[in-house]
């Protein structure tokens, strides 16, 4: 047993969707979240500024008392997890595993898709994961650099989304891919455009969601689970517009959230280069 919080952390908004999942799977652990919502997006950034990025995150999650840090960003999982996952002395999880085993489980003709932010397609971290778990499989990556700022303003579900998603998807509909890797925490989001438009005949699968099931399954595993019972306690830091944040979150989350999120300023946890951390 471990009452310790579950650390998440993702540039914005979109970590919220394995949020809700770890909420709806796991309702007795506390949660301590952080959005990086002054440097959001970090597809679009150097290599070296994403791990710049994910150290500060990660060592602020690391002023609470946390058991595991939940990497919910595509890009970082992508990008820096791989530098830095022996670097820190807690267990840490990021998105990519468990949607590829997802995804290689339920393809019928080996065609799967891949939509992500332009650093984590330009990573070939997803394909090269998909061909080692099944080689006989084709991928077919999409950069998709628009859809995280159309979820951070709020347009989940709009002509905007859809008129964007169209011509991103285009090309691996025309691929006749049937499951399609949602390779950024904040494209489920989009999950409404991007299904009617790939129609029903292509299954998504939520990097989000795959990663809470490995969560809780890795809790019950190491006997890390909360205490049975205890209602979990969930606060929310920003890098930046606690309104915006607390108004798109409690949407999503269909929940208030707004007396529990606070502003962080991010610059404090600055670390020069990559090392060590400790706990």
């Amino acid at each position: 047993m471990d009452n310790r919080a579950i650390g998440v952390f993702d540039s914005g908004l979109g970590g919220l969707t394995a949020v809700k999942q770890l909420m709806d799977l796991l309702p007795e652990e506390d949660i301590i979240y952080f959005g990086d919502t002054g440097r959001v997006p970090y597809g679009t950034r150097s290599k070296d500024t994403i791990i710049k990025y994910t150290i500060q995150d990660i060592n602020f999650l690391k002023t609470f008392q946390i058991k595991m840090i939940v990497v919910a960003c595509g890009t970082a999982s992508t990008v820096a997890l791989p530098v830095l996952q022996d670097r820190v002395d807690l267990p840490m999880v990021g998105v990519l595993s468990e949607a590829v085993t997802s995804a290689v489980r339920q393809t019928k003709n080996n065609k799967i898709g891949v939509v992500a932010t332009p650093a984590t397609i330009k990573s070939g971290a997803f394909e090269r994961a998909i061909h080692a778990a099944a080689p006989q499989a084709q991928t077919y990556g999409k950069a998709c650099p628009l859809f995280v700022p159309l979820v951070e303003n709020g347009h989940f579900d709009t002509q905007v989304a859809e008129l964007v998603a169209r011509e991103y998807l285009e090309p691996l509909k025309e691929a006749d891919i049937d499951t399609l890797i949602m390779g950024c925490t904040h494209y489920p989001l989009l999950n409404r455009v991007v299904g009617r438009i790939m129609g029903p005949q292509v299954t998504l699968v939520n990097v989000g969601e795959e990663t809470a099931k490995y969560v809780k399954r890795y809790l019950t595993e190491q006997d890390m689970r909360a205490e049975p019972g205890k209602k979990g306690h969930y606060s929310y830091f920003v890098s930046d517009s606690v309104e915006n944040f607390s108004h798109l979150g409690s949407m999503f989350l269909q929940r208030e959230i707004g007396e529990m999120v606070n502003l962080v300023d991010i610059e404090k946890y600055e670390c020069d280069s990559p090392r060590p951390l400790e706990r």
